[in-house]
């Protein structure tokens, strides 16, 4: 039997593992049957926490989407697991954690945290893409996986899953492919947010590191100043703030929401 924690970050949920002991094999298959929501628990992803390589972190963060695949890292995911290590540790204030996309400092503030992320790169502005018998202005920023940003006049009419799925898949990011993040301003440093996420391969709830790039591609822009407010499709507010240094940025912080769901046990090979 394994046991496990459901968490969610501002609706985007995961299934939490503690994989100290490394009894637990990274199937894909099994993973995806976990992340089922129809046969298994259902998430949005499987996060474990696995003890570190190096001695500058208390814990390993490994992260999987849905379908089972492996990505470097998850805005929400982070927040999630830095509160579910923590209470693996006792910790009560802040927990620095290993992930593919480097080490991560986080600070706990009730079932709030704010994340320090990982330095953005690969700013891409303006690439004129034919997407679904259209052309879209679209814009890129890699947060600790990549993200394209479309903005938009009026969310409530977009079609995320199918102009979603048409830019995660577009010749322009392959071989790997995107997430695509699309984006109504409702005022300067206040945004409304909806994303497709790749390897979910449909819209989720949330997605902090599409929140992230979208936020200071806002600023770079438009001119918006830190911190910016985004609102996610699950109603939460996410808060991105930052310092900008000539064409980079630094102190890149994701504040919200992160919430323990429920615990229970399960048995893989019966899914």
């Amino acid at each position: 039997m394994l046991n496990f924690t459901k968490m969610n970050g501002a609706g985007n949920d995961f299934v939490m593992l503690d994989n100290r002991s490394n009894e637990f094999l990274y199937n894909r298959e099994t993973i995806a049957h976990l992340c089922d929501r129809h046969r298994g628990i259902g998430a949005d992803g499987l996060i474990a926490a696995e003890l570190p390589e190096t001695s500058n972190a208390q814990l390993k963060m490994r992260y999987f989407n849905a379908d089972g695949g492996e990505a470097d890292m998850c805005g929400n995911g982070a927040r999630c697991f830095s509160r579910f290590g923590a209470r693996l540790l006792g910790e009560e204030r802040a927990l620095t954690f290993e992930t593919l996309a480097g080490t991560l400092k986080a600070e706990l503030q009730g079932e709030l945290v704010e994340l320090a992320m990982s330095q953005p790169y690969g700013l891409a502005l303006d690439s004129k893409l034919s997407v679904a018998d259209e052309t879209l202005t679209v814009h890129f920023l890699n947060t600790g996986v990549p993200h394209a940003v479309v903005f938009q006049e009026n969310l409530a009419t977009t079609n995320v899953r199918n102009l979603g799925a048409a830019i995660r898949f577009h010749e322009h990011f392959a071989p790997k492919g995107t997430n695509a993040n699309f984006l109504q301003i409702e005022a300067p440093g206040q945004l409304v947010i909806r994303t497709y996420e790749r390897g979910v391969e449909d819209e989720t709830l949330a997605c902090g590191t599409g929140v992230v790039a979208s936020a200071l591609l806002h600023h770079i822009l438009h001119g918006a100043a830190s911190p910016i407010a985004v609102r996610v499709k699950g109603g939460d507010t996410l808060l991105v703030a930052f310092d900008r240094d000539g064409e980079s940025f630094t102190n890149v912080t994701l504040r919200g929401p992160a919430d323990f769901t429920f615990e229970g046990r399960v048995e893989p090979s019966g899914l």
